[in-house]
């Protein structure tokens, strides 16, 4: 046999296997339920997170976790604090200018 002849062989035993197969629940009709259950989950209005990395010295870091332990949320409620705090003043800055 020819490897050409052999490919197709293969090519054919592989499709019969295809068509033979069963239709996965989220392709038929069980589509259907998950768009639905998906549509009745009510929707979070968590805020969305991204994440960021930065390098920071360390020992203004091991302040930053020693701090953390103290608060709610941890390192990034700090940082997303400190973040804010520090556009709202950049931003009146820039105001004054």
């Amino acid at each position: 046999m020819k490897k050409t002849d052999l490919e197709k062989h293969l090519a054919k035993k592989l499709d019969g296997k295809l068509k033979s197969g069963t239709i996965p629940q989220r392709f038929g009709q069980g589509a259907k339920a998950v768009a639905a259950k998906a549509e009745a989950k009510p929707k979070e209005s968590a805020p969305k997170l991204v994440q960021l990395t930065c390098k920071l010295p360390t020992d203004l870091a091991q302040r930053l976790r020693e701090q953390a332990v103290t608060v709610e949320g941890g390192v990034n409620a700090i940082l997303a604090q400190a973040a804010r705090q520090w556009l709202e003043s950049a931003a009146g800055a820039s105001r004054k200018e």
